[in-house]
């Protein structure tokens, strides 16, 4: 995995995970609060087959927003720009959470600059019946009100010991918190460590965060899915607390067209059960 900046209106840290050079290329995508450290179990298992990158959005990461808005929409332009000015052909996007949304803005925008779409628990709009986990709805229902959410935020970051938010975290979006790997611990807490000084994170999280409960369950965002032209794998952890399985079930039921796989996982299925969702990934990349 090598480590690079570049400038695409701004530093844009980004990393490449090599692969063969007739490969497809894929870019990988993160969720809210992520990076491309929740890439690093999934990739290698499909360096053979494809040649991948995973960039960190705006604001997130080791990228900061340098006057560049953080919200969904904003990232996926972002996310379109660094697919043609660095990956320099269509890609395949494998969008997690937030990632896939911001994936499924960029197809939409670009369809040219998209061969297909892996969207791994992405955010969705939120099924009739769906269960949503009461902790989830809290702190979702906390970053939605001005002010207070910064206010949270603000606080969790200064009197949080950093090894806490780490494990609180993947707590959430693993079925079993068991299966987390003490290294993935360990870069997360390091990666932290290196953001401390980052200024107007709080900031930057919530624009992301209220731009995805702005527009996740608008009848726009809907138009959008359902006009896809890219092939689409939509897969999703039975067992995801921020995304409920009903969601991925309506979604997968209202564009018959995608292939959908269910995992015996939470929202993270590609840091979780890494090998399961390569399983999925290999033979679907062969039908197009």
């Amino acid at each position: 995995m090598n480590s690079h900046t570049i400038d695409l209106a701004g530093p844009v840290h980004h990393v490449d995970f090599g692969g063969p050079s007739d490969g497809p290329a894929v870019v990988y995508v993160h969720g809210l609060g992520g990076s491309h450290l929740n890439w690093t179990r999934l990739a290698p298992l499909l360096a053979d087959q494809v040649r991948g990158r995973a960039l960190d959005l705006a604001g997130f990461g080791l990228t900061e927003p340098h006057g560049r808005r953080t919200s969904v929409g904003a990232n996926a332009e972002l996310l379109v720009r660094y697919v043609d000015e660095v990956v320099g052909e269509p890609a395949v996007l494998v969008g997690n959470s937030m990632g896939g949304m911001v994936s499924i803005l960029a197809a939409a925008a670009a369809p040219t600059k998209v061969r297909g779409l892996v969207l791994v628990d992405p955010t969705l709009p939120l099924a009739s019946g769906a269960h949503v986990d009461p902790v989830v709805r809290k702190q979702f229902a906390i970053h939605a009100v001005p002010g207070l959410g910064e206010w949270s935020l603000r606080r969790r970051l200064a009197r949080v010991p950093v090894r806490d938010r780490v494990n609180y975290t993947l707590a959430l979006c693993f079925s079993d918190p068991a299966r987390i790997p003490p290294e993935t611990v360990a870069a997360g807490v390091a990666l932290e460590e290196r953001r401390i000084s980052q200024p107007r994170r709080a900031e930057s999280y919530l624009a992301a965060a209220r731009s995805i409960l702005r527009g996740v369950g608008r009848a726009e965002h809907r138009r959008r899915m359902a006009g896809l032209s890219q092939p689409v794998l939509l897969i999703h952890g039975v067992h995801d607390r921020l995304v409920p399985i009903e969601s991925a079930r309506a979604a997968a039921a209202k564009h018959p067209q995608w292939t959908y796989a269910e995992l015996d996982a939470g929202h993270t299925p590609q840091i979780e059960v890494p090998e399961q969702v390569a399983a999925q990934i290999r033979p679907w990349l062969t039908t197009f």
